[in-house]
């Protein structure tokens, strides 16, 4: 496991690509000049709960007793739900915000960016025998790819227009149900073990 493999994977959970077109419906209502404050304001947030996620994870799962292959499975079920999404997107999964009023926390830094998946993944990775420093390097380094794409949103929709944003969010949603079915594999290991 190396910070650019756990960087990468711990990107295309936040979905910066999926997230554009979300992101520039719930803030359409904004005055321009608000949105990157804004944005910028939800990420922060959402990465304070990703890395206390991985602090209070093995703590979490110590106290629920759950196994290390029980969070493998669901990582795996969760990711290959997003996955799906991704790939086959129906049209009413955006949320668009009513009025004016500005988002805070609900939806865009939770579950948009600090989703199910990538909590359960920084938990999972607490309750491993993974460096502390990598794994916040790859959460920082993940992070920051996400702000710059999202910060960049309004731009980078008119760059890769509407079927060029569809196209992207198709293609991690593909690799998010390669990375799930491994999960689940890995999940299973034990099991396929005990009946060898």
């Amino acid at each position: 496991m190396n910070l650019f493999g756990l960087s990468l994977t711990l990107f295309l959970l936040m979905d910066s690509i999926g997230n554009v077109p979300i992101f520039l419906s719930i803030l359409k209502r904004i005055k321009p000049e608000r949105q990157r404050a804004i944005i910028f304001r939800e990420l922060i947030l959402a990465l304070i709960i990703i890395i206390s996620f991985f602090f209070i994870g093995n703590y979490i799962l110590a106290l629920l007793k759950i196994s290390q292959e029980a969070v493998n499975i669901s990582g795996g079920v969760i990711l290959f739900v997003i996955g799906l999404k991704l790939v086959f997107p129906k049209q009413n999964d955006s949320i668009a915000a009513e009025g004016s009023q500005e988002p805070f926390l609900v939806p865009l830094a939770v579950p948009l960016v600090a989703g199910p998946a990538t909590l359960a993944t920084v938990m999972l990775l607490s309750h491993k025998q993974v460096s502390s420093w990598l794994v916040l390097g790859a959460i920082f380094i993940a992070w920051v790819a996400t702000t710059v794409i999202l910060l960049a949103a309004p731009s980078l929709k008119k760059v890769l227009g509407e079927r060029g944003i569809a196209a992207c969010e198709r293609f991690t949603g593909l690799i998010l149900i390669m990375l799930s079915i491994q999960m689940f594999l890995d999940g299973l290991k034990p099991f396929f073990g005990a009946f060898a």
